[in-house]
């Protein structure tokens, strides 16, 4: 157990150094191995997990699903989310903010991607919001918010790498985020309504839309709900039942790669695609996905260390000695995640913690589904916590004349709910856990 601790305190130190993460897991693993066993184990192990990492049929979804968000982006569904959500909301006071999440909850419902969703969200939102005199302090705080949904509400890519870290069910995770993102949906317009409530001048109410206009605006998101329908209808068998009696059910492979079509087919039917900005797509589809492989054969190499120096094992006996229950056990690698959250970008604190936690956590008997929507939604903390908060940074890189400070100072009410919604998710497994019981 020593080796591992020692291990992870060199990889924590590495990447606080600016190495990339994927080199610092992968070369203290690989030494560390070798140091337990020997050079030749170590390389034979390194040189299995890269190749099996590589020709790993079930993660072939992962650039499938970012395929499909690059095109749905380029296609322009993001601006018709948001003007049905500002035909019904955007009246209020405030509303304009209230639109913008759930804006946001139906663009991550096709795009997987929280960063994507609050650089695509803010590019729309944004000037309507400022165009209605809303402070800046709530429209940046509600984009940056509405866009951590990007990881938990399927089809997540966050989601499919912890099912191939945990060797737990991609389909299963996919239905578990249905109704912890919902809720978080909710929760985020109730901090919008707190907000108003304590400064009313911070959202003005824009214009009423009219019943015809709403009616008209809602035929403009055809497109979202057919191809939502398709790739999670395809994965549940939805598309076998009654009244449509299709005959088609997905595989998770399967079913992004109809998403990815789907989504190319919509963005050429809306002329928004050329020749070059297809071919931008597939290469940041592929660097994006090689990045994501390199990632993953480090924690592999990594995760390999840690169990054969006994990490898991070894925690499991700190535990049982020390007499806490596995409830206060549970509170305390939350606690880990939250102040890890500060200083570490989401995918690295996942990929670091995952191989550690998931061994302890199952051997005290929290079920590996609910524990991944657990890890899921603390790192929707992470995205919106200082100093690290990648959603705020990417806002201000798109938005720039708003401070960090600004955004920072507005995330402060969907913090505070996001806290709320991990408690109750705690308190409460079925909220997470009932729609893969029914599956």
């Amino acid at each position: 157990m020593l080796e591992s601790a020692i291990g992870f305190a060199i990889v924590l130190a590495l990447i606080f150094l600016r190495m990339p993460i994927a080199l610092a897991m992968g070369v203290v693993g690989f030494i560390g191995y070798a140091n337990i066993t020997n050079f030749k184990a170590s390389l034979s192990l390194a040189g299995r997990l890269f190749i099996e990492t590589s020709q790993n049929y079930s993660l072939s979804v992962v650039p499938l699903f970012i395929l499909m968000g690059l095109f749905v982006n380029k296609g322009g569904l993001s601006r018709e989310l948001y003007q049905v959500s500002y035909a019904f909301m955007g009246h209020l006071r405030g509303g304009l903010a209230m639109a913008t999440i759930v804006a946001c909850a139906g663009f991550s419902a096709i795009c997987g991607s929280s960063l994507a969703t609050a650089a695509t969200m803010s590019k729309v939102a944004m000037p309507q919001m400022r165009k209605y005199g809303y402070d800046d302090s709530l429209s940046t705080a509600s984009i940056a918010a509405g866009g951590t949904l990007g990881i938990l509400i399927p089809p997540s890519v966050i989601l499919l790498i912890y099912g191939f870290l945990t060797n737990t069910s991609p389909g299963k995770l996919f239905i578990a985020g249905i109704l912890p993102g919902l809720l978080g949906v909710l929760l985020y317009l109730v901090a919008v309504k707190f907000t108003i409530i304590m400064r009313p001048e911070s959202g003005p109410a824009g214009e009423r839309t009219g019943l015809r206009d709403r009616f008209v605006a809602l035929r403009g998101v055809w497109a979202v709900l057919l191809l939502f329908f398709l790739v999670i209808g395809g994965l549940y068998g939805a598309l076998n039942e009654w009244p449509l009696p299709l005959g088609l059910t997905f595989s998770p492979t399967e079913a992004a790669g109809m998403g990815a079509t789907g989504a190319f087919l919509i963005a050429l039917s809306r002329g928004t695609l050329t020749i070059s900005n297809t071919i931008n797509v597939l290469v940041e589809t592929a660097h994006t996905t090689a990045g994501l492989f390199a990632v993953l054969i480090g924690a592999h190499v990594f995760s390999n260390f840690v169990n054969r120096a006994g990490l898991p094992e070894g925690l499991l006996s700190l535990v049982e000695s020390t007499g806490f229950g596995p409830m206060a056990v549970m509170m305390v690698i939350l606690l880990v995640y939250l102040v890890l959250g500060c200083v570490f970008e989401s995918m690295s604190m996942m990929l670091l913690t995952v191989p550690i936690f998931f061994p302890l956590v199952t051997s005290l008997g929290f079920d590996p589904i609910w524990f991944g929507i657990i890890v899921v939604v603390v790192i929707e903390i992470s995205l919106i916590t200082p100093p690290v908060g990648l959603n705020v940074f990417v806002l201000k890189g798109v938005v720039g004349d708003v401070s960090t400070a600004t955004i920072f100072k507005g995330v402060t009410p969907f913090w505070i709910v996001d806290i709320i919604r991990l408690a109750l998710l705690v308190l409460i497994p079925s909220i997470a856990l009932y729609l893969p019981g029914q599956m």
